[in-house]
Parts: C-alpha cells; sequence; structure tokens
C-alpha cells in the first residue's frame, strides 16, 4: 500500500471508531437500548468498513 493509502486506511478506521464511541455515548445512561438502535450503529460501522474494503481490494 502507498503512503496515501495506509493515510486514507487510518482515516477511515479513525470515523469507524468515532462512529462507535458516539453511538456508545449515547447510549451508555440508559438501561434500555432499542434493538433499532444498535442495528443502527452496526450498519454504519458496517457501511464504513464496507468501502474502507473495497479501496483497499481495489489497489
Amino acid at each position: 500500500m502507498t503512503e496515501v493509502d495506509e493515510a486514507h486506511t487510518d482515516e477511515s478506521i479513525r470515523a469507524a471508531m468515532q462512529l462507535i464511541d458516539r453511538g456508545l455515548g449515547d447510549i451508555s445512561d440508559r438501561s434500555i437500548v432499542a434493538t433499532s438502535e444498535v442495528a443502527d450503529l452496526l450498519l454504519d460501522v458496517r457501511s464504513l468498513l464496507s468501502r474502507l474494503d473495497a479501496e483497499v481490494h481495489a489497489n
């Protein structure tokens, strides 16, 4: 991988981690979390990782 690809990979990983952190922060104060909220968070993370995977395999 080139430096540009590594930088983009790092950026994508950070974006996924930030998304997870925000989601966990939103639900950490509640004792009950809707299944749909967890599913939305997982789908958002999967979407970010899918784009990253496609970019890595395209190069």
